[in-house]
């Protein structure tokens, strides 16, 4: 569990690496097809051959998937983890995901199952400066153009409100595609409407930043969740091979520690 940006989808696989797991998305948006570049998928290369249940899996980009949808989904795949004698981890930052998986009406996710809850966390002076820069990156490697394709020329709540159009990078394009092809507006105009819609996507995602964090302390204080606190600041102030020594010695160490304890 943990923010946006904070290394999630890269502990998961290092940790379904060292005990031979299998990796259950519960990102509400990763769910869907499509804007890998946006909803910052894990690439195939990143996976390292690890399985993921639930990620890129909806095809129509307006269906809904509520919290009970995946609550099902996640269970059978749990199941099915389980039954080829593989460890089940899952990664996302969907709160409200994980709380109507482990905290169900009838008490039955908690009679089958114990659960080892790992936070990774960073402080929020580092994770929005990363968080920033992380849409810098995503710009660059072509978060303007994805977006286009998920343009509703005129659409309003009831378009970028649900399914993948929801995603941070989406709904805040449109001021600036509706203007793209305007010959009336100039393009010393079109220029400042994009920044003004990819500073609104960094405002958004920390926005995001900081609901995620909120969830979090209200499932650790209010529903008495134990979580495994794992910091990963240095880690983001840190680049390059230095990151990586910082990643290897303070969140994997630690976390790999957290789960050895936990299935003994």
């Amino acid at each position: 569990m943990g923010a946006t940006a904070t290394g999630k989808s890269k502990l998961s696989v290092d940790l379904a690496t060292h005990f031979n797991g299998e990796i259950i998305n519960s990102d509400k948006i990763q769910v869907y097809k499509g804007l890998e570049i946006i909803t910052n998928k894990v690439t195939d290369g990143e996976a390292k051959g690890i399985p993921h249940h639930l990620l890129g899996t909806l095809d129509d980009p307006d269906q809904d998937f509520s919290a009970v949808d995946f609550r099902r989904r996640a269970t059978e795949a749990i199941d099915a983890i389980l039954n080829k004698g593989k460890l089940p981890i899952i990664a996302g930052g969907s709160n409200s995901y994980i709380e109507k998986l482990v905290e169900d009406e009838n008490g039955d996710f908690r009679r089958r199952f114990d659960c080892c809850f790992i936070w990774v966390d960073v402080s929020s002076r580092i994770l929005h400066k990363r968080a920033r820069e992380r849409v810098d990156q995503m710009v660059a490697a072509g978060l303007v153009e994805e977006a286009r394709g998920m343009f509703v020329p005129g659409g309003g709540d009831y378009h970028y409100g649900r399914g993948i159009r929801r995603a941070i990078g989406v709904p805040e394009m449109a001021a600036y595609f509706t203007v793209e092809n305007d010959e009336s507006v100039d393009e010393a105009t079109k220029g400042e409407i994009l920044a003004s819609c990819i500073d609104e996507i960094k405002a958004n995602t920390l926005k995001l930043i900081d609901s995620q964090l909120g969830k979090i302390r209200r499932l650790q204080k209010e529903l008495g969740w134990k979580l495994e606190r794992v910091d990963a600041t240095v880690v983001h102030e840190k680049c390059g091979r230095d990151a990586e020594v910082a990643w290897e010695r303070l969140v994997l160490k630690k976390s790999l520690e957290i789960v050895a304890d936990f299935l003994k």
